[in-house]
């Protein structure tokens, strides 16, 4: 918690009763305009824990999420997200607000956020500022004037429609005109400095076709690597450049055809953690990069898992956990396009669903990095994987510079002896002394570990790097 360290630029408290006051969403608008921040519901401003009622919390959240969509009030509508946070003093729910990309305007008023206040902003040139500040963050709303709706592929836009339909039948958007939609969407929008208009280069990533996209971002293009036997080269490979509605498809079946579909159970009913990774990986490999950044985004299958690596646009550098974790839009437009067609998610739930349904897919930890260069890991099930033509092949490693096939699978007896006899020497154990000591991958030892822990034979402490065994 981060009560300590009190109110300021990007972190805000607010008592609240039945409803959150109007000046809540004040400092909604305040944050988006500026550079994002936290509200803390249920807290004064000295930072004493008041609570809210826990039976009204689903009302309140229900209620910001009205009054930022409703455009009486938000003019554009900022994104948000929710986390309930449960204290000794009462539960507080936490309002997360990304920086975006627009300016944005509250009952017809912009707000700005300055030190621990929101302050209004009425001055013509303050205005402009911050319209400047927005258009220089975003490269995906460089504005092209002689890029035209003609160059934009007519059947992507139908597509859009149809499946926008399919997540909301009374989406607002299916009345409107191509035109209109494009608008709505901010594909089409004004550089408040030149006063230069037209459709931006999220519109043409998303929308155009192959050669306008090759003329507007030629270095734009995805790698699709499968590499298990052939480590120095490639066994399979796709490269992808077209627009970002066929690269989706395009690469999701290329990894889920090359990727095991382990049976998994979630509250009782059989899901498909693999196809929920690969949507995230996918679609966070898609929208949160910086396409001006010449650097080609990947994405490598090998032996140990999936793996992607994508530019980006960091704030910080580092691991990303969900321990301390302020997701942050790096193309809000495009990010909001692939949530109304049903792409993706709100922002931050694709970190969190890659941690959940890593753990359930393989019972490891994914790993995620920010920094200049965006990385992402998430482990695979060891026993097998699909091979082009669709059969179902024991995992490979390498040994002494030779593949061996199914090696993993071998010599279970012995692992979990080596397994016992550590830990009667020694009481705490690690996965890679166990690997060392029977001479076989970590990959074995945790799928050995997992079944054990399963048992009830052996307990886990510690997380990540410093996590260890012992005898239950």
């Amino acid at each position: 918690m981060k009560i300590a360290q009190g109110e300021g630029i990007a972190q805000e408290f607010k008592r609240c009763g039945s409803m959150p006051e109007p000046d809540t969403f004040e400092t909604i608008c305040s944050f988006a305009n500026r550079q994002g921040g936290s509200i803390f519901l249920g807290i004064d401003d000295k930072g004493n824990i008041l609570g809210i009622n826990p039976k009204l919390v689903r009302d309140i959240e229900r209620n910001i999420a009205n009054v930022t969509c409703n455009p009486n009030s938000f003019n554009p509508a900022p994104a948000f997200e929710t986390e309930r946070i449960s204290t000794d003093e009462g539960l507080i729910l936490r309002i997360w607000v990304p920086a975006g990309p627009s300016v944005y305007r509250y009952k017809n008023m912009i707000y700005d956020r300055r030190a621990d206040a929101d302050v209004r902003v009425c001055d013509d040139s303050q205005i402009s500022l911050m319209y400047l500040r927005k258009q220089s963050i975003y490269s995906e709303r460089r504005i092209y004037p002689y890029v035209t709706i003609e160059d934009l592929r007519p059947d992507l836009i139908e597509r859009t429609y149809d499946l926008i339909r399919l997540r909301d039948p009374n989406h607002p958007w299916l009345s409107l005109s191509r035109e209109q939609m494009l608008r709505a969407a901010k594909l089409y929008s004004r550089d408040r400095q030149t006063g230069e208009q037209g459709l931006t280069l999220a519109s043409v990533l998303l929308l155009g076709n192959d050669e306008v996209i090759g003329d507007v971002c030629p270095a734009y293009k995805t790698d699709a690597i499968v590499r298990r036997r052939n480590l120095d080269r490639y066994d399979d490979r796709l490269t992808v450049s077209t627009n970002l509605l066929d690269a989706y498809d395009q690469l999701m079946a290329f990894v889920q055809a090359r990727t095991p579909d382990a049976f998994v159970l979630e509250d009782g009913v059989r899901i498909s953690a693999r196809n929920i990774i690969c949507r995230e990986l996918i679609s966070n490999l898609l929208i949160h990069r910086e396409y001006t950044n010449p650097f080609i985004a990947r994405v490598v299958i090998d032996n140990a898992g999936i793996h992607t690596e994508n530019a980006s646009r960091a704030l910080f550098e580092g691991r990303v956990t969900l321990d301390d974790f302020n997701p942050m839009p790096k193309n809000p437009v495009i990010a909001g396009f692939f949530t109304q067609i049903g792409r993706a998610d709100d922002l931050g739930s694709g970190t969190r669903n890659i941690y959940r349904y890593s753990h359930l897919y393989s019972g490891q930890e994914p790993m995620l990095e920010d920094g200049d260069v965006f990385k992402a890991f998430v482990p695979v099930p060891h026993e097998t994987f699909k091979s082009d033509d669709g059969r179902v092949l024991p995992y490979t490693k390498q040994r002494d510079g030779k593949i061996h096939e199914n090696d993993d699978a071998s010599g279970g007896d012995d692992v979990d002896a080596v397994i016992e006899r550590l830990l009667s020497k020694h009481g705490l154990v690690s996965s890679s002394e166990i690997a060392q000591e029977a001479q076989v991958t970590s990959r074995t030892v945790l799928r050995h570990l997992t079944k054990l822990m399963q048992s009830g034979k052996i307990i886990a402490e510690g997380e990540n790097r410093n996590r260890r065994y012992r005898s239950a």
